[in-house]
């Protein structure tokens, strides 16, 4: 990078004003969602606001050629998707920067689509954690002339973490209190918890993966319609079914949800192949769909309180459940955890001023802001670090 170039990235870090993007694909796969925020002031103290959000819809063939890319891509797939998948993420950038009215922004911070999580992977009997995002950021900095901060899970690992989840920071930045103990969930593709104790420092905070949020219910509807239908809307289809006791028990057994905290997951674990296994065991029409579904929601919801009673709430007391993500909208499943868990105040973020759909492309914005402050956003208790570290490379443009 020349001096001038340095020159103009100090002078942006002393910006009390900040104009950021932020670009993320989720592991549900349905699309890349960007937010136009301002960010003002440094540190605790700072605010945020949004001025336009935009969902970029993955095209079924999109879609379908990503989880094939999982199943059995090679090198040449993996390369043509990175760049590929760079001038999507631009393109929806575009799009939100049209809608606030602007031409740029100071910085992006893009997630990228992940494609590979795998923190307990081995190699010749090491322990090799590994995690693959793609979305080229050189890419989406040329076209949208701004610089970007992206590859935010790889250094987490690097220093012991899971990758994973990577929001916490921001949840304490934008949710916590001074006298009330919450927990933030996200229920995305996987469903992860944020636990902020009251009056807490970052240090207080921890956070994990429960397991399946809205993949397993997803990729069901779509083998059950043949594709017609992508997702349970609203809830309907596991409001007209009946769970099968016996498939929720066996998959209530999953190792995952022993597993102590810190810990993160992916559609590794629990998507295509999972749902195959069920299938081959469950098929229709032995079966309902909505059977089936009604099922997998009832597992998002069990294992989402599971973890909350097992791991949260006989060592931090919460008294108020903020949710976010696309499984907001699943009334079913927002009603069953209600009833699971009848002490808690469970509300949207959006009683905070935070969009609960695009909470995470939110969220990637300050978290390229906290980069470019050389600012940890990652702890010992959010991803199981070493050490506070900050997340995330920069590409000029």
């Amino acid at each position: 990078m020349t001096m001038r170039k340095w020159q103009q990235l100090d002078a942006l870090c002393r910006q009390v004003r900040r104009t950021a993007l932020g670009l993320m694909a989720g592991t549900s796969m349905d699309g890349i969602d960007a937010a136009v925020v301002t960010i003002e002031g440094f540190g605790r103290e700072r605010r945020v606001q949004t001025l336009a959000t935009h969902l970029e819809p993955y095209a079924d063939a999109e879609r379908e050629g990503l989880q094939t890319l999982i199943r059995e891509g090679g090198l040449e797939a993996l390369a043509a998707w990175d760049a590929y998948l760079g001038e999507r993420f631009a393109e929806a950038g575009q799009r939100a920067l049209t809608k606030a009215g602007l031409t740029t922004v100071d910085f992006i911070g893009s997630h990228g689509q992940t494609i590979w999580h795998a923190p307990a992977a081995r190699l010749f009997g090491h322990l090799t954690p590994n995690t693959l995002q793609i979305g080229q950021p050189d890419v989406i900095a040329a076209r949208l002339h701004a610089p970007v901060v992206a590859d935010f899970r790889t250094r987490d690992m690097a220093y012991g973490g899971q990758g994973a989840p990577l929001v916490p920071f921001v949840d304490w930045l934008l949710l916590s209190d001074a006298h009330e103990s919450r927990a933030v969930l996200n229920i995305g593709g996987m469903a992860n918890l944020t636990i902020l104790p009251a009056g807490g420092s970052p240090d207080a905070i921890y956070a994990f993966d429960t397991g399946p949020g809205n993949t397993l219910i997803d990729l069901a509807v779509r083998w059950g319609t043949e594709g017609r239908e992508r997702y349970d809307g609203n809830g309907t289809r596991a409001a007209q079914g009946q769970v099968i006791p016996a498939l929720l028990k066996q998959l209530l057994t999953h190792p995952f949800f022993e597993q102590p905290p810190p810990k993160s997951t992916g559609r590794e674990v629990f998507g295509e192949a999972l749902l195959q296994e069920i299938l081959m065991q469950y098929a229709l029409p032995s079966i309902q769909l909505n059977d089936l579904i009604a099922t997998l929601t009832e597992l998002t919801a069990r294992s989402i309180a599971h973890a909350l009673q097992r791991w949260v709430l006989n060592k931090t007391p919460i008294q108020r459940l903020i949710v976010a993500g696309g499984g907001i909208h699943n009334q079913t499943l927002m009603a069953r955890l209600q009833a699971l868990l009848p002490e808690l105040i469970i509300e949207s973020t959006a009683a905070y001023g935070i969009d609960p759909d695009f909470k995470e492309a939110i969220a990637f914005a300050l978290l390229a802001d906290c980069f470019l402050q050389g600012e940890p956003v990652a702890y010992p208790g959010t991803t199981g670090v070493s050490k506070p570290v900050p997340l995330g490379k920069l590409c000029w443009g």
